[in-house]
């Protein structure tokens, strides 16, 4: 009689071990512009380390720290993991001076290092990768006054953004928000992803050294810019899933250039492991 209890304790274990493996692990990604290359030092608005300025994003991250997440990645590459470990160690140890670190102004630091330290995260994740390139590589071929009309529109709206920053009669904290609106980042994708596939017959413009031209085809040029982003997207997607499946995380932070948001939203959606937050929940105005 004994067998069949057993048997039955065995069934619900194997039972209870497949719901938890079948448990998905939520994700939020997060844009951020580069707080450093902001700075001018000859305009005192654009500068993190301000103490009002520092208010505003600490009211970023208030929001931010709703979620709660147990892992938070961010865009520095995997190489720089030691280097930023024992930053952090210094962080939580109170004996980090943010505004005497060369590069202190960073997100990573201001909003990353904030965060972790808050949720006792014991390590800030580098999950970026190499690659990418600049946009202005393709400046030719068939249908590219499309691709320029497009950028010029999206430039002179973040611009006006950026401008309103400078002039302090915008906070931070609404400047990320502005960044982190579907209507901002759907539009960056379709720059970045979409339209480039519309031109075709061109060539790169003085390519830098990551870009493989040996196989390039001239006739799918704007294809080919597209593969590029998308090659590197899908190594930051990769080292995020392999940080999560050492750690273990159910519920992951990842903070990027927002340029990246739409993109790795897209490949998040598509894995079946995965729940992929709305980031308006949390960032408000």
């Amino acid at each position: 009689m004994k067998f069949p209890s057993l048997f039955l304790g065995v069934l619900l274990n194997v039972c209870l071990a497949a719901t938890a493996s079948g448990q998905k692990t939520d994700i939020l990604i997060v844009g951020s512009d580069h707080f450093a290359q902001i700075y001018n030092k000859n305009n005192p608005n654009t500068d993190v380390l301000l103490p009002h300025r520092q208010a505003e994003i600490g009211a970023f991250t208030q929001c931010l720290l709703k979620y709660r997440p147990d892992m938070i990645g961010v865009e520095l590459l995997p190489e720089k993991q030691a280097w930023l470990d024992s930053l952090y160690a210094l962080f939580v140890d109170g004996k980090l001076k943010l505004e005497e670190l060369e590069d202190g102004r960073s997100e990573v630091f201001q909003i990353a290092f904030r965060m972790a330290r808050q949720l006792r995260v014991p390590r800030v994740h580098c999950v970026n990768a190499p690659g990418g390139t600049s946009q202005s590589i393709l400046d030719n071929g068939d249908n590219i006054s499309m691709y320029t009309q497009e950028g010029l529109a999206l430039r002179a709206l973040v611009v006006d953004r950026l401008k309103a920053l400078q002039e302090n009669r915008l906070s931070f904290k609404d400047y990320l928000y502005f960044l982190n609106q579907p209507d901002t980042y759907n539009r960056v994708y379709r720059l970045r992803y979409m339209t480039p596939a519309r031109v075709t017959n061109g060539t790169f413009k003085n390519p830098d050294a990551q870009v493989d031209t040996a196989f390039g085809n001239p006739k799918y040029i704007g294809a080919e810019l597209i593969s590029i982003y998308k090659n590197r997207d899908y190594k930051i997607y990769s080292n995020i899933v392999t940080a999560q499946m050492k750690t273990g995380s159910r519920r992951i932070l990842v903070i990027l250039g927002a340029a990246h948001i739409g993109s790795l939203r897209s490949i998040f959606r598509d894995d079946a492991e995965y729940r992929l937050f709305d980031s308006r929940k949390y960032i408000r105005k």
